[in-house]
């Protein structure tokens, strides 16, 4: 029966697939941290049009996801099912990412509506792009493995896969800013553009690799023959998933969190504004970051192995919750010019640290440790949602589980860029935003203190409130996929759909 029941992906799928979503990390941390900038100081549009177009073009994103999601369902080629979307996805960004940072820099200065339309379209044709390719990572999954003890290790490489991609731009930025002329200037962008094509095309190769194997009619659900889903159908199955419901709240509080938290401007605040010392501070505190979440990885794997996602989810966000209250404190300490409550790590290129340091890092290393080591989770857990459908109705829609939850997401992430424009226009960034060589202005210390730890902690909160009542643990997944291996080989043997889902129960 374990035969039957269990489909294993091998150890190099697992670790190559989820390079597809590095691939779009690229992209997105890329456009996350700097579009707007390159909108504002490259192009000369004000902030208020960046930052609301970078909203409003997220939006769209959110609306393409379900049309897309539905295209994936009923695709059926000799190159699969989601690697044709993968390869034409990054294709598509190549394209959009030459035209929106070098071809808009040749229409001439005074054509600002022109620069405008053409900014809107090519960051448009970006998001088809990037909808396309990374609808992929939530859907291909369902058809890599189905194994309880496998999804929580999708997590893992998935976030490391992740880090390559949003490393690549984060560490790189701050180091060789300066030398290409900062955020605003069209050296940073002539680097960085190739760079992250380059980049993102060899991982969404691997990611090709990885899922090849098992992008075939045997491993899409539990009848060969597709299934056809009205775009009707879909508003139903949002209905009457409330797994996916509650997944798709947690999911995305955390995006938002993530997205503003972790967006420049407001680090560039925090480490510039207030403390005084961006370039001592940034990549130092990345790292820590970093270093503090490999052991929360181990912890989320085997606590998701154990005890199931949902399980892992919920304790590591209080453990993140918790350690916020300590990172707000610290903040609140914080006052302007008194150099016992400042961040202090490296200065003139010699390490300096105070007690009011050493408080802030371990309250911060821990929350982000182990909140980043959950960052990911929903993932692998949408194809949990996407087995829990085909138990529950008989259809294999993993294209629609991953838009739905992406929609959700989306709608609410795109907030971010939208809140910190706005926000930070009410201490006088009005005309560019905060970047590293920002100065501590009035009300800063307030704004710093409301986008990283206050929305950050409602995130959580959030995510706690909405996981209570997940039903998909790991004990009911095992049953879950159990029937649904019963029933496939009963309609293997013959028997109709409707008489394996009304047989086996």
């Amino acid at each position: 029966m374990e035969k039957q029941v269990t489909n294993r992906a091998k150890l190099y799928q697992l670790v190559l697939f989820p390079m597809n979503n590095g691939a779009t990390n690229v992209y997105y941390i890329l456009t996350l941290n700097f579009i707007a900038y390159y909108a504002s100081g490259v192009l000369g549009l004000l902030v208020a049009f960046a930052t609301s177009m970078v909203t409003f073009m997220r939006l769209f994103d959110a609306v393409t996801d379900p049309i897309i999601g539905a295209l994936i369902d009923k695709t059926a080629t000799k190159f699969g099912k989601f690697r044709p979307f993968m390869l034409l996805g990054n294709i598509i960004m190549i394209v959009s990412a030459i035209l929106l940072y070098f071809g808009t820099r040749l229409i001439p200065a005074d054509m600002t509506a022109v620069k405008m339309v053409c900014f809107v379209l090519f960051y448009a044709l970006y998001v088809i792009g990037y909808t396309f390719q990374t609808a992929c990572t939530r859907s291909g999954q369902t058809c890599l493995t189905n194994d309880p003890n496998q999804r929580p290790l999708f997590t893992v490489f998935n976030t490391v896969a992740s880090l390559i991609g949003m490393g690549l731009v984060q560490f790189l930025a701050p180091i060789l800013q300066k030398s290409l002329g900062g955020y605003n200037s069209t050296g940073f962008y002539d680097f960085m553009i190739p760079l992250c094509i380059v980049v993102s095309l060899i991982m969404t190769i691997l990611a090709i690799i990885g899922i090849a194997e098992k992008d075939r009619p045997e491993y899409w659900g539990i009848s060969a023959k597709q299934e056809k889903v009205k775009i009707s159908e879909y508003v139903a199955i949002l209905k009457d998933n409330k797994e996916l419901q509650r997944l798709m709240v947690a999911g995305a509080g955390c995006k938002l969190a993530f997205s503003i938290a972790t967006g420049m401007p407001v680090l560039c605040m925090l480490y510039g504004g207030l403390m005084g010392n961006y370039d001592g501070l940034y990549l130092p505190m990345m790292v820590i970051g970093y270093v503090f979440s490999a052991p929360f990885f181990l912890l989320t794997v085997r606590t998701s192995q154990k005890h199931g996602q949902k399980a892992s989810l919920m304790t590591y966000v209080s453990v993140a919750l918790i350690m916020y209250i300590g990172v707000l404190a610290i903040l609140l300490l914080w006052q302007q010019g008194n150099p016992a409550v400042t961040l202090s790590l490296l200065t003139g290129g010699k390490i300096t640290i105070n007690l009011y340091t050493i408080a802030f890092l371990l309250f911060f290393g821990i929350g982000y440790g182990a909140y980043y080591a959950t960052a990911d989770m929903p993932i692998p857990m949408v194809a949990d949602c996407s087995d829990y459908e085909t138990w529950r109705s008989g259809k294999y829609v993993p294209g629609i589980m991953g838009t739905l939850f992406s929609l959700v997401d989306k709608l609410v992430s795109s907030l971010g860029t939208a809140i910190v424009g706005v926000v930070v226009g009410f201490i006088g960034f009005t005309k560019a935003l905060p970047d590293a060589d920002v100065t501590y202005v009035p009300g800063m210390k307030g704004v710093v203190i409301i986008l990283f730890c206050v929305v950050p902690m409602l995130a959580w909160i959030a995510t706690l409130i909405a996981m209570k009542g997940y039903s998909l643990t790991g004990t009911r997944m095992k049953e879950i996929q159990a029937v649904n291996a019963q029933r496939k080989e009963a309609i293997a043997s013959g028997m109709s759909l409707e008489e394996a889902m009304e047989k086996f129960q």
